[in-house]
């Protein structure tokens, strides 16, 4: 039933503002300037929109705040929040209510501007994320995606050097990225000689504190093909989630990122040796393995070895997390709309030194809470459909 949904939907446009430092502007000013910049980039004007989509954690109620702000009155709303993954969830929103004829034109929105005003992770979520845990000390997320990377060294011999070449290749890619807001280099050393924050994942194993904006337009196919950039479809897409504390979890080195891609892959009526590229939520650097993994790219207990031997880097056989990733690029709070952005960019051919030539389909997944929730889209060009 899902395959009806598959390219009636395209991104039609695509814009961040304030990455790395907002400039003084606030979360919903910022928010503001990136939706006008992608309705700009669509050819539209704000009239147009009458789907809104958003998870703001500055404001509770975003698509109310928001709508007053912008000037909008949209038809069909959607403040779903289940995490980072929230902006890929609201994409499969945004296809059934197109298809069902509830809005034609949606605009799903995310700003944040953490390090300017708390210099620290900005989270909805409260010291009470859980009272089964919280009693035992533990960094949230950090110490449950620590937890995870033990595990799966435990059970497949992943190493801190597979970790590090995570963090490497992203670095790599952000370098090549004028938006990117960490481009130093570093090293393999670099990485496993940082500050421990919760064993075994150090520093720099662990996702940028960024302000950062983001806005997508999307349409019904039909429309898009009128406006003024190449549309980019949305060919599948896919939600899972059963629980919310690690401790309730199946299993610490399978998530359900499993259910949610395999949902994308049919939509879409593709599989993992279909996409040309990941752009996934990188808050650790566990997350890109396990994903390698998951997604279906490698077997299980291989995607260190995989990302080691720089299959993901520039130049490598897939390449992950073009813009740097929340590794660094950017990490407002939450970073799944980025991948989105990224992933249409780089489908127009728009992304200048770090283009990669000969694209047609790109996966991203975002991730909410500690794995807790997941969701995947896979976008492609018009030669897919």
């Amino acid at each position: 039933m899902s395959r009806q949904l598959r390219g009636k939907v395209a991104i039609c446009g695509a814009a961040t503002f304030g990455l790395g430092e907002s400039g003084g502007y606030d979360a919903m000013e910022s928010q503001a300037i990136a939706a006008a910049r992608a309705l700009d980039d669509a050819g539209i004007d704000k009239s147009q929109v009458d789907g809104l989509f958003g998870a703001m954690q500055s404001e509770f109620l975003n698509t109310l705040a928001f709508s007053e702000y912008f000037g909008i009155a949209p038809t069909f709303s959607s403040n779903n929040r289940i995490g980072g993954s929230s902006f890929l969830a609201h994409v499969q929103e945004a296809m059934a209510a197109i298809e069902c004829g509830l809005c034609s034109v949606a605009l799903v929105t995310y700003g944040s501007v953490q390090r300017s005003l708390m210099g620290k992770l900005q989270t909805a979520v409260t010291a009470a994320w859980s009272r089964h845990e919280t009693d035992y000390g533990p960094r949230f997320p950090v110490s449950s995606y620590a937890l995870m990377a033990k595990r799966h060294m435990h059970e497949y011999g992943t190493t801190r050097e597979h970790l590090a070449h995570v963090a490497v290749s992203a670095r790599q890619w952000a370098q090549k990225n004028p938006e990117a807001f960490a481009r130093d280099p570093l090293s393999i050393d670099d990485v496993l000689n940082a500050r421990m924050v919760s064993s075994p994942l150090g520093k720099l194993d662990c996702c940028l504190v960024t302000d950062g904006s983001g806005a997508l337009v999307i349409a019904r196919s039909d429309l898009a093909k009128d406006m003024k950039r190449p549309p980019v479809y949305v060919l599948g897409a896919g939600v899972a989630h059963r629980a919310k504390h690690v401790m309730g979890m199946q299993s610490l080195t399978t998530t359900t990122a499993v259910e949610s891609a395999a949902r994308a892959y049919e939509m879409a009526g593709l599989n993992a040796n279909d996409i040309q590229m990941l752009q996934v939520y990188d808050a650790f650097t566990i997350n890109t393995i396990l994903l390698l993994e998951d997604l279906g790219i490698v077997k299980k207990g291989e995607g260190g070895p995989f990302a080691a031997e720089g299959h993901i880097a520039p130049g490598g056989k897939l390449p992950v997390n073009t813009n740097g990733g929340g590794l660094s690029c950017c990490h407002p709070g939450m970073y799944g709309l980025f991948t989105l952005i990224e992933a249409t960019r780089q489908l127009r051919g728009d992304c200048g030194e770090r283009q990669v030539a000969g694209l047609d389909t790109v996966l991203c997944h975002g991730v909410g809470g500690s794995f807790s929730s997941n969701a995947t889209c896979i976008l492609g060009t018009e030669a897919t459909l």
